[in-house]
């Protein structure tokens, strides 16, 4: 298939990758996050170590893509990951513990079972996790290093189908739309019918005067 002139344009975003490659580490992964701000369903935690000879064109920050090329993406990065891992931390525990030691949770859970130890984790913006390996957290890194870039589009693919998922569960509040963040139609029908047992119960503080 001919490859459209932007593909063809295409540069992967490896001067972190190649800063460790040369610092003699081989395994090197992407970790990042789906999830953090919705009002509902898991946080989703992903971590890939990505063959760095046989790129993934196309692949950039997961916001900045549409979903059919996110979709395609996620297939082709499953594919030729030397290894991957997508783990999702429920709403309990995000209420049970808060969001940000969630996603910790979720990110050190993604890297350290990994079925290939790492030997060095490249992690979008999250400093403090206890790992397997050393790290770098990187400031909007999924749209500054090709790893962690691959990571959040399994993350953000992952959780996308499980809030479809959830949406045949609970058709009431729209989750396959808006995927659980505050829309205007999501907000009108938690002011109208309360919330479901997927929603964050600590996000959720404004219906307590309702």
């Amino acid at each position: 298939m001919r490859k459209s002139r932007k593909e063809q344009q295409f540069q992967p975003k490896l001067d972190f990758e190649n800063k460790y490659t040369c610092a003699g580490y081989k395994n090197i992964c992407g970790c990042d996050e789906a999830g953090r701000g919705p009002l509902a369903g898991p946080v989703v935690c992903a971590s890939c170590i990505m063959p760095l000879d046989d790129i993934v064109e196309g692949v950039d920050d997961s916001k900045k893509l549409s979903e059919k090329k996110r979709k395609l993406l996620f297939e082709e990065i499953k594919n030729k990951a030397i290894a991957y891992n997508i783990v999702f931390i429920d709403e309990k525990t995000i209420d049970e513990i808060n969001i940000l030691n969630a996603t910790k949770k979720g990110m050190q859970q993604a890297i350290n079972g990994l079925s290939i130890k790492p030997d060095f984790a490249l992690i979008d913006a999250v400093k403090g996790l206890d790992l397997v390996c050393e790290c770098e957290p990187i400031i909007k890194g999924d749209a500054l290093s090709y790893s962690i870039g691959c990571a959040s589009i399994l993350a953000k693919v992952a959780r996308d189908e499980f809030m479809q998922q959830l949406d045949i569960k609970y058709p009431d509040y729209g989750f396959a739309v808006h995927k659980g963040y505050g829309t205007k139609k999501h907000m009108e029908k938690l002011f109208d019918i309360g919330p479901c047992d997927a929603h964050r119960r600590t996000f959720l503080k404004f219906l307590e005067n309702k």
